[in-house]
C-alpha cells in the first residue's frame, strides 16, 4: 500500500524535478502540502499531488493549443 502523504523529497522524485522546486511550489500556493510536527515538515497529500499532475496536463495542453509548432521552413 502507497503511503498518504509523501515528503517533498519523494514528490521531488515523482516529478523529477529538484528538492527546491518543489519547496517552491508549495511555498507559492501551486502544490497543495500541509505543515506537520514540532519542526513543521511539510507533506504532500498523494491525491493532491496527482491532482496537481492532471492540472499541470491542461494546462500544457491549452498552451500547445494555444501555439502550434509553425514550420519554419516551408516546402
Amino acid at each position: 500500500m502507497e503511503p498518504r502523504f509523501l515528503l517533498l523529497s519523494d514528490v521531488a522524485a515523482e516529478l523529477n524535478v529538484s528538492d527546491s522546486q518543489v519547496y517552491h511550489m508549495v511555498r507559492s500556493g501551486e502544490l497543495p502540502a500541509i505543515k506537520i510536527g514540532g519542526r513543521g515538515q511539510w507533506r504532500v497529500e498523494r491525491a493532491r499531488l496527482e491532482e496537481y499532475i492532471t492540472r499541470k496536463y491542461a494546462e500544457t495542453a491549452d498552451w500547445v493549443q494555444g501555439n502550434p509548432l509553425v514550420d519554419r521552413d516551408p516546402e
